[in-house]
């Protein structure tokens, strides 16, 4: 017995010798880490953790409903789809067709209001946010320097548009799977500002796509400054409301003092909320007859800024099926697909992404939700 508690005494002196480490060196943002993810039983970020965190509440106002097609949910899932949803725990898969929903099924206990971590798809909202501002003139274009808004970044060249489309030359690693990466830090800190501007500009911008986080983060506390607005506010009135969100949604903060958006990530709506935005940058700009975004900046925001490059500004692009297609994605593979050749918009929320193949710069789910729902589609005659 007396080992035993010996043991026990030995473990706890280690263990508070740790925390102390860790308080000492200004880690101990991975104290929280450890409580939000492994205390609730998971390994990584997931798709309902938003609740152990601070929130920003984005209102919502009077709802529009989505249509149903007259071919509403007429067909079922492909086998393969089917296998794949399973596999990877897809809770939300949708296919919008010509602005109707055609087709949408839910998971587990998850339905049409279920509010779930989407990633960085609000890298995407965060960038229709920089085209409002500039739009209103609040932000003077894609070209205006950041030293504009942060003189702290003296040395630097990048612009409000290097930073949207992944250019800034930040130096930023973007690691998910070390909890010492300024990834993490970003995720679980408490000041997110004081981490964003003890970064450096280490690279010549405007010339190289490198996805880095903090690009994004930055741009919101550019948006915010520029606006006079928080971020959840801004988004309210400027989309929220005018797009008819069914709900109202919720933005992560880093804390409940700084209470700073983590503008890269983290806003928790549901599937037919987020499609919106693949039907606001498919119509350029447009919602029910109202600018709401110049369309100019909607086609280039959805374009490969350097030719032969996944990204534009905000979104991710793909040619697949030889189609031009834009994407709001978020790591555990939320996507919102837009497609609008064929009018078309899939979502998908989930708990998992699949393996990438080769020099794919998706993984191999992104392509099955996409062939498989052509494959529905085309079976239900849909498509010409």
């Amino acid at each position: 017995m007396k080992k035993i508690l010996s043991f026990f005494k030995w473990l706890l002196a280690v263990l508070l010798l740790l925390i102390a480490l860790l308080y000492i060196t200004d880690y101990d943002y991975i104290l929280k880490g450890v409580r939000v993810v492994y205390m609730t039983g998971h390994t990584t970020a997931f798709i309902d953790d938003h609740v152990y965190f601070e929130n920003d509440t984005i209102n919502s106002g009077q709802p529009q409903q989505w249509p149903l097609h007259k071919a509403y949910n007429s067909v079922e899932v492909t086998e393969e789809l089917s296998e794949v949803n399973q596999k990877l725990g897809t809770i939300a898969y949708v296919i919008i067709k010509n602005d109707s929903i055609w087709f949408e099924e839910y998971a587990e206990d998850y339905g049409t209001y279920s509010h779930t971590n989407s990633f960085s798809m609000a890298k995407s909202i965060t960038t229709a946010l920089m085209g409002k501002a500039i739009q209103q003139g609040k932000i003077k274009g894609l070209d205006q320097k950041i030293t504009d808004f942060y003189p702290e970044f003296a040395n630097a060249e990048a612009t409000v548009g290097d930073l949207a489309s992944m250019t800034s030359g930040m130096n930023w690693e973007e690691s998910y799977k070390s909890p010492f990466s300024i990834t993490a830090r970003a995720y679980y800190d408490d000041d997110l500002a004081e981490t964003i501007l003890d970064q450096e500009f280490t690279q010549t911008p405007g010339e190289a796509f490198q996805y880095k986080s903090g690009n994004t983060q930055l741009l919101g506390m550019i948006i915010q400054k520029a606006t006079g607005q928080k971020l959840a506010d801004y988004l309210s009135v400027s989309f929220w409301k005018p797009m008819g969100m069914s709900d109202s949604a919720y933005w992560q903060l880093d804390d409940d003092e700084n209470e700073l958006a983590k503008a890269y990530c983290c806003i928790a709506s549901n599937a037919l909320d987020f499609a919106r935005f693949g039907k606001l940058f498919k119509d350029g700009g447009s919602w029910n007859g109202k600018q709401l975004l110049d369309s100019a900046f909607v086609a280039t925001a959805t374009k490969p800024r350097f030719k032969g490059e996944p990204y534009g500004y905000g979104f991710w692009i793909s040619n697949h099926m030889n189609k031009d297609i834009f994407v709001m994605r978020g790591i555990l593979g939320q996507y919102v697909i837009t497609i609008p050749k064929d009018n078309v918009i899939i979502v998908r929320l989930g708990h998992q992404r699949g393996t990438k193949t080769g020099n794919n710069a998706f993984t191999n789910d992104f392509y099955t939700f996409i062939e498989e729902g052509y494959t529905m589609m085309k079976n239900a005659n849909l498509l010409k």
